[in-house]
């Protein structure tokens, strides 16, 4: 099993593929296979996430290059940047990942926050694509499982109510 433990340098040439979803990507302790089937383990740093082109560096010295594989979304679109936010800030209230672009917004497919964005104005459509969403205010992606230790600062909504 080749063991990773690190990142290499950005312009490290690889020589293996590592495909990968983004709940995958979300781990810092997984064991998977490369696209040529070989078994790898990795073993990285906690509240790491992986973007598809990152390199790793395995322990035999082989560059391992990560892959964002194609995933069931949705996009909503919109001309009306202020649509796009309040779409943006609703999925951000429910913790969604959202991957942000030039007039759309993407996050994986749920009929439920489909549904919900549609009922804010904006058209929804289903798609498959890699995903790479925002990686948040602080560094990790906005779902729940990047950091063993939530941030009081994003979780604790009731830390300043009265008594």
């Amino acid at each position: 099993m080749l063991l990773i433990e690190n990142r290499a340098e950005a312009d490290a040439v690889p020589s293996e593929r590592l495909a990968l979803g983004f709940e995958a990507r979300c781990k810092s302790r997984l064991r998977t296979r490369l696209e040529s089937g070989e078994e790898v383990g990795l073993f990285l740093a906690r509240g790491s996430v992986l973007r598809g082109g990152d390199r790793l560096a395995g322990k035999d010295g082989r560059i391992v290059l990560v892959v964002a594989v194609a995933e069931a979304l949705m996009e909503a679109s919109a001309d009306d940047p202020q649509q796009l936010a309040r779409a943006a800030y609703h999925l951000g209230n429910r913790h969604v990942a959202v991957e942000i672009g030039q007039g759309w917004l993407r996050f994986a497919a749920d009929h439920v926050l489909g549904d919900m964005v549609a009922g804010l104005g904006l058209p929804v459509a289903e798609l498959v694509a890699p995903f790479e969403p925002e990686s948040g205010a602080y560094g990790h992606h906005g779902g729940h499982g990047a950091s063993t230790q939530p941030s009081p600062r994003i979780h604790d909504h009731y830390a300043n109510a009265a008594p």
